[in-house]
């Protein structure tokens, strides 16, 4: 029930400096919103169009690969580590490891047809979807219509007293939050294109699919270098049965990690926010743990909240008498 308004709430919260900004120009709210709105969901479907086809592709070529891939490692790559193994370790076996890997396929789809008979037997999930879905974009234009005066009827509902501390935090909070959320956001984007376009220069066949999942997981620090690097290695070993392409591969990567080091994070995001490597690493396994898939996506938004309070405290805990003495 909530995901629809929480994923409104984000869009409209993205969109709704942009409308401020068209309202300074003597735009009546309304005609303003209608703007941005029409803006921002032209520009979220005109990726889908773009990317979607692209990567449906490269799966399908994927799966219609993989056999070969397979074959490749158990007539190559696994004889070639029995070699070099001492004579009392244990040998790789590979009908083992075709066995094994054919016995999870067949799980994995097992699965997906179990998941797939569901959806189709179950109209009122399937209309469940669907009324989310058309929820979002409906939920979002009322919330950046009505943007301004939500944030006024919450500010009347403060008591005075506290009401410069809250002035104070709340501003705080929406430095660190906008930063964070739209300067990430096209970092993510930028080192995507950056991957993809370096791959494709490699000559990979899976680009785009590798270059997009290391832009999205970059967000952790250096996540995206090295599952980039991982997977994109394997990729080309098991495409071109060698791994002479393996240092222009880590070469990719290592120079999107640099232009986001020196160039994209200082720009985009900026210092504002101020979380060290290891607190992002620690609040992204913990929102994991916690709350699965969307503890990792709020993880980082919400240590940026807490490391606000936890400043403030500090200030107030400096200016105290057990701190002064």
């Amino acid at each position: 029930i909530l995901t629809p308004f929480v994923v409104a709430a984000l869009l409209a919260y993205l969109g709704n400096p942009l409308v401020q900004r068209l309202v300074r120009y003597k735009l009546p709210r309304t005609l303003a919103v209608s703007i941005v709105f029409v803006a921002l969901f032209s520009l979220l479907t005109g990726l889908l169009f773009i990317l979607l086809p692209g990567l449906e592709k490269q799966l399908e070529r994927l799966l219609h690969e993989l056999p070969e891939y397979i074959q490749w490692i158990q007539l190559q790559v696994i004889p070639s580590i029995n070699q070099w193994l001492p004579e009392d370790l244990p040998r790789f076996d590979a009908d083992a490891v075709r066995q094994a890997l054919q016995s999870h396929w067949k799980e994995a789809g097992g699965l997906l047809a179990n998941i797939w008979s569901s959806i189709a037997h179950s109209g009122l999930a399937l209309l469940g979807w669907l009324i989310n879905l058309l929820l979002i974009p409906i939920l979002t234009f009322y919330l950046l219509r009505d943007w301004e005066s939500l944030v006024a009827n919450t500010h009347a509902l403060i008591p005075r007293n506290v009401l410069p501390t809250w002035n104070k935090l709340t501003h705080q909070t929406d430095e660190v939050l906008s930063a964070f959320l739209r300067g990430q956001l096209l970092v993510m984007l930028a080192l995507g294109s950056i991957y993809t376009i370096g791959l494709w220069m490699v000559g990979l066949d899976f680009a785009l699919l590798i270059g997009l999942f290391a832009g999205v997981v970059s967000f952790v620090p250096y996540l995206g270098l090295i599952v980039g690097i991982l997977v994109a290695g394997l990729a080309a070993v098991l495409q071109f049965h060698g791994v002479a392409e393996l240092p222009i591969i880590a070469a990719v990567f290592v120079v999107g990690q640099l232009l986001e080091g020196m160039l994209l994070t200082p720009r985009l995001v900026g210092e504002r926010i101020g979380l060290h490597p290891v607190a992002v690493i620690f609040a992204v396994m913990a929102g994991g743990q916690l709350y699965g898939f969307f503890g990792v996506l709020l993880a980082l938004p919400m240590a940026a909240v807490i490391m606000v309070l936890l400043r403030h405290l500090l200030q107030m805990y400096r200016q105290n008498s057990l701190y002064t003495g």
